[in-house]
Order: structure tokens, then sequence, then C-alpha cells
């Protein structure tokens, strides 16, 4: 789902810190057609990713990145080897690498929060690429097609106009957005990627889908459905912890009467590109509204004392296991 009232000014004067293929450039460009039509090279490394065989990945060394929510980390981590997202459609998943350690941060932003997901991505990455002088800070960026209603554009120029105005360089290294990330069956255009996974230890990007999204996927779904704005950092990688929360969200009201309604009309009223939603995407929202109708006030019932969950990877299982207390 896409945020339609972050919009930036067009017109704005940033500084010069935007590499494309290679240059600085002056202006940030307006749409994605300009940016291929300008810059080739990003059809042919659009083309390579896109040639890559989708994967399925399981739940062992992964870590999921839900919508609005970022994840960083480093290639020494011993317990994420992973990290991924997927179910975008009109959203974009966002990779900052810091190229000469390897720390890297994945998002899954949807128009909500941008321009300080942005800012802590890049800071995250900084701090994880501590003592290591030489590299460049890469972007690559990954879903969104050529949906009716444009979100996908308006989410590409507010992104990379978030880029443009940082105070250092950052290198756009593959942008399979757009028209590029865009097949059309049956009159329809459908997104070619719904997903993408990071190999931490060497930085490569794929095309995957994740059948198992973590652990508190409901409440963590819940943040958006109920219109919270903050793009989550969700995981330490110094002490290999998972952390959800602590956050609170106001009643929906109607969500009784949402849980009543078919899934069709769930579909058509809850999704920003209902044609090309994926098939558990009602079964989700569903598992989510029941979530809000049963917790309320999450800030009572759900994070007593104002606690985060914490979740650890297990060692025997390999997957994340919630922290007692």
């Amino acid at each position: 789902m896409v945020d339609n009232k972050t919009r930036i000014d067009k017109s704005a004067n940033y500084r010069m810190v935007l590499v494309l293929n290679g240059v600085l450039q002056e202006d940030c460009p307006p749409d994605t057609r300009s940016l291929y039509h300008a810059h080739p090279v990003y059809r042919e490394t659009a083309a390579q990713l896109l040639a890559i065989p989708n994967k399925v990945i399981g739940p062992v060394g992964l870590l999921y990145v839900q919508q609005r929510e970022f994840a960083a980390t480093v290639p020494h981590d011993k317990n994420v080897s992973i990290l991924g997202s997927d179910d975008v459609t009109t959203c974009i998943i966002v990779v900052v690498r810091h190229s000469g350690s390897g720390a890297v941060a994945l998002a899954h932003l949807d128009g909500s929060g941008t321009d300080e997901a942005v800012c802590n991505m890049i800071q995250r990455v900084q701090e994880l690429a501590m003592g290591y002088p030489e590299g460049r800070i890469e972007l690559q960026l990954v879903g969104g097609f050529s949906d009716a209603h444009h979100y996908s554009e308006e989410l590409f120029y507010n992104i990379m106009a978030c880029f443009h105005k940082l105070p250092m360089e950052v290198d756009l290294t593959l942008a399979c957005v757009g028209e590029l990330n865009t097949t059309i069956r049956g009159g329809i255009h459908w997104p070619m990627v719904y997903g993408v996974g990071v190999n931490v230890k060497t930085g490569e990007i794929f095309p995957a889908n994740f059948p198992d999204k973590g652990p508190d996927q409901a409440l963590r779904c819940a943040r958006h459905l109920t219109g919270q704005a903050q793009v989550l950092d969700i995981y330490d990688s110094n002490l290999g912890l998972l952390r959800i929360g602590p956050f609170n969200y106001e009643p929906l009201r109607g969500v009784d009467l949402w849980l009543e309604q078919s899934d069709e009309f769930i579909l058509q009223h809850l999704s920003t590109s209902p044609e090309v939603e994926p098939p558990h995407f009602v079964m989700q929202i569903r598992a989510t509204l029941k979530y809000i109708q049963d917790n309320q006030f999450p800030a009572v019932t759900v994070f007593r004392d104002n606690r985060p969950h914490y979740f650890r990877r297990d060692e025997h299982t390999g997957t994340w296991q919630p922290i007692r207390y």
C-alpha cells in the first residue's frame, strides 16, 4: 500500500550527491523512464536480476523484513545469512550496502516515513562500516511496476529525492522498478519480481519469496494497516536480536464490519493493486484485522511494561524463538 500524502517538491534544489552510472548528478531523475533513457546500463543490470531464477527461501538464517520495516547487518553475522522481503506490488525494496565492509540494510517502503527511513538506513550502514575506510555506499531498488495509479512512479521519485539530498555520495547500482519490472498478462500490468533476498556475506541480490515471514506477523502488519507511518529498525546485529516494538495504534473503527466483508471486498478496498496481489493477501489481511480486533490497545495488552518482543535465533532449529522474561 502507498501513502499518497508523502509528496516532495520536484523543484527543490538538492546537493549533487546521487551518482548514476558513475557520474555525480545535479538533478534527481524525475521518473524511471528518464533514468533508463539517460542511463541504459540500468536496463542491463535489471535484465541480469530478472534472469536469475526465483528462489524459495526457508526460515533458517533468514531475517524477513515486513512493510514499513528495515534491518541492517554485517557479513560475519552468525545469525543472519539472508535479508529479504516480498509481497511488493506498488511498494519498493531498498537495499543500501557499503562496498568495503559489506554492511547492508534492507527496507520495504510504501511511501510512509521514507525520509526518516533513508536517513536511518544510511546511518546504520555507516555505523556498521566503521573501521573500513575504503568503500562506497551503493543503492539498489527493486519492486514497483507500471500500475494504473502511478503509485510506484511517485514512490520511486520520493525515494530517489530522499537519497539525493543526503550529504554524502550514494551510488545507484540497480534499479529494477517501473516498466522494467512489468509484464502484461491478459491486458493487465503485473510485477515480474515480488520479492528479493540479499546474501549478507556476498551482497548478491536475487528474486525470492518467503513462505515463512518471521514471528509476530499479524502484530507487525497491524502497524501499517492502522496507519502508523514510521519505518521501524527491527534488528540489533551486535546482540543478534530481532526486536518488535514497542508501539501503539489507535483502535480501528469498524474492524468488526471489515471482518464480515467478502474476500473480494477486502481485496478491492485494502490493496493499492487488487488485480495482482499474491494469493495469500486476503488471508493475511484477515489475520491482521482479527489481531487488531483482539488487541485494540497494544501498549496495554501486547507490550506490557513497554517492553519490546525480542527473538533470538535457535541454534538447533535455525528459527527465531521468543526470549521469555
